[in-house]
């Protein structure tokens, strides 16, 4: 069936996001735990490019208690679409932040002095308490409070009256590959850290350590609360975890032919002309490009679904067209065009784009473009 684009929306090229999809995996992903844990739905960077608020709704209905994002600004776009569930800034923002971060109520991770500080007097200005996570570097080395320094900054933290310290926790690096004894080594660490802290005098209610990969592989990991990021959108951490669970991807690209011609044996296709067709055949114009999100990397390398049949790009990947090799098949303008996503029997999935462009399904969906409508489905 012929896309039918909104009078805003003259091109067909979309994102079709599956919220029914997102509440499923939370659900099933929950199933998988030994203790009921409170759920973390992490929704930065535009829901991991599904689409933050959407996808925020989506996963609390399905049961999620928390949300949690990346910047001052996603936090407010929450709350501005009138989500009023705990929310979690999961990296320190400017100092400068402190006042709006109070004035959302959102829950900010703190792991320097000098946001604290900020924190606490912007709390005490506003005659208010603000709850905040102390976050504990166990190896990623990235942000956080070393475990040597933990207790120097509980005891910080502890001393500003206008901080509730709600919660503590710390982030794997190696979760990803479920073989690594590495994620096995920081849990431990962050629980002798705990521990020493415990009997320092300083309780947290919420201990947390686990994201997707940790949730399905080391159940002593889910601790209080896990934060569940691409595993919600059914996409997978690693490689491994797809004999591990079967989760339902949320999102679908897709676009129509906007042009068909023939070209001769021997002719260049784009810029550069990096393909030369070795024989005659019939070339299909795509209205989707690297503006879009659609990398010049996978120029030559991917293939898209048209009619359940897979075809592959060819030529330089342009901002606004990517061309593919029809072969002998005389394909019609119009026709729907599968980038990510099922078409007869066949799937292309985040995680095969991501291998033929030589990076992450992370990096695949969070890519496509503010310029790609999503259109929500369920």
């Amino acid at each position: 069936m012929r896309y039918d684009p909104t009078p805003a929306r003259y091109r067909p090229t979309r994102a079709e996001v599956s919220l029914e999809n997102i509440r499923k995996n939370i659900q099933l992903i929950r199933r998988t735990m030994r203790s009921s844990p409170l759920v973390m739905a992490v929704v930065k960077s535009n829901g991991y490019g599904h689409g933050d608020v959407e996808t925020a709704q989506a996963a609390l209905e399905a049961g999620a208690e928390r949300l949690g994002v990346a910047l001052v600004e996603e936090g407010e776009s929450l709350r501005k679409a009138g989500i009023d569930a705990p929310i979690h800034l999961l990296f320190e923002p400017p100092p400068v932040a402190a006042s709006r971060v109070l004035e959302l109520e959102l829950i900010p991770t703190v792991y320097t002095r000098e946001f604290a500080e900020s924190l606490a007097s912007a709390a005490e200005r506003a005659k208010n308490k603000c709850k905040v996570h102390l976050k504990i570097d166990t190896g990623m080395h990235r942000v956080g409070v070393f475990p040597h320094q933990a207790s120097e900054m509980a005891k910080f933290l502890g001393n500003l009256p206008s901080l509730e310290v709600e919660g503590i926790y710390t982030h794997f690096a190696m979760a990803s590959d479920p073989r690594s004894p590495y994620t096995a080594r920081q849990l431990g660490l962050f629980m002798e850290t705990v521990e020493k802290l415990r009997k320092e005098g300083h309780e947290f209610e919420i201990k947390h350590a686990a994201a997707t990969g940790a949730a399905l592989f080391l159940p002593e990991s889910e601790l209080d609360m896990v934060r569940l990021g691409i595993g919600i959108y059914g996409l997978y951490p690693g490689e491994r975890f797809q004999e591990i669970i079967s989760l339902y991807p949320a999102m679908e690209l897709k676009s129509e032919l906007c042009q068909v011609f023939r070209l001769s044996a021997g002719e260049g296709i784009s810029y550069g002309f990096t393909a030369c067709l070795e024989k005659d055949s019939y070339i299909g114009v795509v209205p989707l490009g690297y503006g879009d999100g659609l990398t010049r990397r996978l120029s030559n390398r991917m293939e898209v679904l048209i009619g359940g049949k897979r075809y592959p790009q060819v030529g330089t990947i342009c901002m606004d067209l990517t061309m593919v090799n029809l072969g002998e098949d005389q394909r019609s303008v119009g026709e729907e065009v599968v980038v990510i996503g099922k078409s007869g029997d066949d799937f292309i999935s985040a995680e095969e784009v991501a291998e033929r462009a030589d990076t992450i399904n992370y990096e695949v969906v969070c890519s496509v473009g503010p310029r790609v409508p999503r259109i929500y489905k369920n």
